[in-house]
This record gives C-alpha cells, sequence and structure tokens, in this order.
C-alpha cells in the first residue's frame, strides 16, 4: 500500500476529469482506481443533473458519492439517495425564469431527476445527447412554476457570444443575494440556491468522510468550480481553466483535461512520494 497525502480528491467533470467528448479515459480510471484502492476517496462534483452523471460513473463501476447541482444535491451512486439535499426557493425561481423569459432566453429548469426546457432546437438535441437526459417541453415556464407542485434545483440558460454577460449582468441585479449565479460553461449560464455550491459540497465531503480540509484536493476549469478550488487544502485547474480560475488556483496543471490532467494531478500530488 502506498501512502496517501491528499485523502480526499475532489474532480470536475466537464472540462476537467472527461475529455470533449464525455469520455474517461482508461489511464485515468486506473488511476482513480488504484488511488482508491491506497485509501484515497475520489468524489466528483459537477454542476450536472444526477441522471446526467451516474450512468457515467455507474458505466465505471465507480461506488461513492457524487456531488450534483453545484453542490445542492450528494447522492450515494450505487442506491441514487441524496445525502443532502438543498432545493431553491420557488419565488426565486418564479422571478428568475420570469427575466429570462423576457431576455427570450432558452431555458431549462430542474427537478432531482430531470429537467424541463423551452425550446426544441439542435442545439437542445446535442445537450441532451451530452446528459442523457431528454427534457420535458414547456413553452410558458412561469405559469408552468406557478400551477405545479415541483421544487426545483437549479435554472440554466443557454446564451451565446456576449448575450452571456449582458444576461448574467440583468440577472444579478434583479435577483441579488437571493441566487447565486455562475457559469459551467461558455455557453451556459447557471441560477442556483445561494446557500450551496462546490464549496459547501467539499465542506459537507470534508466532514462526511472525517477528512480535515488541509488533506483536501480539488480541481476544476469553469467559474463554478472556484469555489471548491478556494476552500481546499490544495486548489488546482487543468490548462484548459479559464484565466479567471487560474488566478484562484494554486497549481495550474500543464495539461488539459484530454491529456489526463486529473490522473497526472493524482500521482503528483495523491502520495506521499511523488511519482513523475
Amino acid at each position: 500500500m502506498r501512502k496517501i497525502n491528499y485523502r480526499l480528491f475532489v474532480s470536475d467533470f466537464d472540462g476537467t476529469l472527461a475529455k470533449k467528448d464525455c469520455t474517461i479515459s482508461e489511464e485515468t480510471k486506473r488511476t482513480i482506481n488504484e488511488y482508491v484502492e491506497n485509501g484515497g476517496t475520489f468524489v466528483v462534483s459537477t454542476g450536472r443533473m444526477p441522471t446526467g452523471i451516474l450512468p457515467y460513473l455507474r458505466d465505471w463501476g465507480f461506488q461513492g458519492v457524487v456531488s450534483c447541482y453545484q453542490g445542492s444535491v450528494i447522492m450515494d451512486i450505487e442506491s441514487g439517495e441524496p445525502l443532502l439535499s438543498g432545493v431553491m426557493d420557488k419565488q426565486t425561481v418564479l422571478k428568475a425564469c420570469e427575466i429570462m423569459e423576457e431576455l427570450g432566453l432558452h431555458i431549462h429548469l430542474y427537478t432531482l431527476q430531470g429537467y424541463y426546457t423551452n425550446k426544441r432546437n439542435e442545439v437542445e438535441e446535442h445537450y441532451e445527447k451530452l446528459v442523457l437526459t431528454k427534457g420535458g417541453l414547456v413553452e410558458n415556464m412561469s405559469d408552468f412554476i406557478k400551477t405545479q407542485d415541483v421544487v426545483f434545483y437549479k435554472i440554466l440558460a443557454i446564451v451565446f457570444g456576449d448575450e452571456i454577460e449582458r444576461a448574467r449582468s440583468v440577472l444579478q441585479e434583479k435577483l441579488g443575494d437571493s441566487a447565486e449565479i455562475t457559469m459551467s460553461a461558455d455557453c451556459l449560464l447557471e441560477v442556483c440556491n445561494p446557500n450551496y455550491d462546490k464549496g459547501t459540497a467539499l465542506r459537507f465531503l470534508s466532514e462526511y468522510y472525517g477528512v480535515p480540509m488541509e488533506k483536501t484536493f480539488a480541481v476544476g476549469d469553469q467559474f463554478n468550480d472556484i469555489p471548491m478550488i478556494e476552500t481546499a487544502g490544495l486548489g488546482a485547474t487543468v490548462k484548459n481553466g479559464k484565466v479567471e480560475v487560474k488566478a484562484r488556483a494554486k497549481v495550474v496543471c500543464e495539461y488539459s483535461n484530454e491529456e489526463d490532467a486529473v490522473a497526472r494531478l493524482i500521482k503528483k500530488y495523491g502520495y506521499l512520494e511523488n511519482e513523475i
């Protein structure tokens, strides 16, 4: 058995652990499995809904827990039972949705096990393939929220180009502290429960697994990863990480998600004796 250095290793999925086609290389899987066999704990922390991440982990045969919806849901992989479930305030959901509708945005509204969309187009079809989930079509989201007895975990808008910054600014101004507004990709603007983020998820995982915060390692590439990167004992980003994320990380890997960056980081920082 090798001696573990950072005992809890938390990684983002898209753009960090997974390649552009959402696959995880055999080398990365092998490295993570060896790290776990030696006593380390590895957790995926993602903005995805449970149905958009669990199939990837189960096909791999990976066990443990997964953090979804920017830390709002932490779930047992095998059973699908939530260990933590932080729903959004319904009035905040309604207000955010009304703002997005006024802006004419492509909206997603998420429940625990799925989502609703107000558009059917090629972009939507591509998204459904990535998350392995088909959204239910709801043309008037505001009315749906008002009339349905459903709890929601996240609202997302698919926005391209310069419009995403305009939309983010409007939402931030009108929602204020009632919501956390972040980006999980260049075209994905997300509105979440302000009491949860990937940093709060890391603190939950630290307590759950009994690992001191100074022995936690977190890696990501996007704005929504910054809270866990700053919370971890050692926070890192990958070569393809955003400039703003690199500025907050203590470690900037010289390899991208297409080059087994997570595997390389585990080999370098996961054990007491470094492995080049």
